[in-house]
């Protein structure tokens, strides 16, 4: 059996290191990492070329179930990987971290976008610490307020004029990150709902902290595509055969 899981999330890590070796494991990482935390099983860096170009890897690697564990914002693979196991019949399953809930004391403003998570700072501070990743920062690129843009590598494209920017990877504890708050004098927090437990205490210290968080809601799983909430729960599916040609988990 041949598996393919998509993502170089924390999830997928782990649910390489339970399908391997008992089934052949392929890892595809998208590259945006500078030193990505290699899987255990076959990795391979790189795009596929869109749904068209999974799929043609699909048949050409006699692929028999595809585990989508990109990260909760990473849409646009998710769309193609949902295209190319519809064309080649091939299963697809979802693994997905549940998302954040915000709890008593939280300050929490949803947004749909980056873009309304910008227009969302108006007279919450001055001070921000945002917490979104490396990618799509153009939307704060005209924001009169500072920055503290955290990232694992160094920023793509605009960002915003007045900025410091922090290299660093999680997890990330709370005595960190109630210190961050603190030498750096945050006002509000800007986060995308990652989930999981990696980058959670931010949340923690903000709340004890009273600094307001803008969310960015995670965009939908695509239609049909069943969903796993941890790698065993994902692992169990595929090593009992639990995955249907359609790409359903069967009870």
């Amino acid at each position: 059996m041949h598996v393919l899981v998509l993502g170089g999330t924390t999830e997928a890590r782990a649910l390489a290191g339970l399908l391997h070796p008992r089934v052949r494991v392929t890892s595809s990482l998208a590259g945006r990492v500078a030193r990505p935390r290699l899987p255990e099983g076959e990795v391979r860096i790189g795009g596929f070329g869109g749904a068209e170009g999974l799929a043609a890897w699909l048949r050409e690697h006699a692929v028999d179930a595809v585990i989508d564990a990109t990260h909760p914002f990473a849409e646009r693979i998710s769309f193609h990987a949902a295209r190319a196991a519809a064309s080649t019949h091939v299963p697809l399953l979802a693994l997905r971290r549940p998302g954040w809930v915000p709890e008593e004391g939280d300050d929490w403003r949803d947004v749909g976008s980056l873009d309304e998570a910008a227009a969302a700072l108006d007279a919450l501070g001055d001070r921000v610490f945002l917490t979104t990743g490396r990618m799509g920062l153009a939307a704060f690129a005209a924001r009169p307020e500072w920055f503290l843009v955290r990232s694992v590598d160094p920023p793509d494209g605009p960002v915003p004029a007045r900025a410091d920017i922090l290299l660093d990877r999680g997890p990330f504890t709370l005595d960190g990150e109630r210190g961050l708050l603190r030498r750096h004098r945050i006002d509000v927090l800007v986060t995308k709902d990652s989930g999981g437990a990696a980058t959670a205490p931010k949340l923690t210290a903000a709340r004890e902290a009273g600094v307001p968080v803008v969310v960015v809601r995670r965009p939908p799983v695509p239609e049909g595509v069943p969903v796993a909430t941890t790698p065993g729960e994902a692992a169990a599916l595929v090593l009992e055969g639990r995955l249907s040609r359609t790409g359903a988990a069967s009870t």
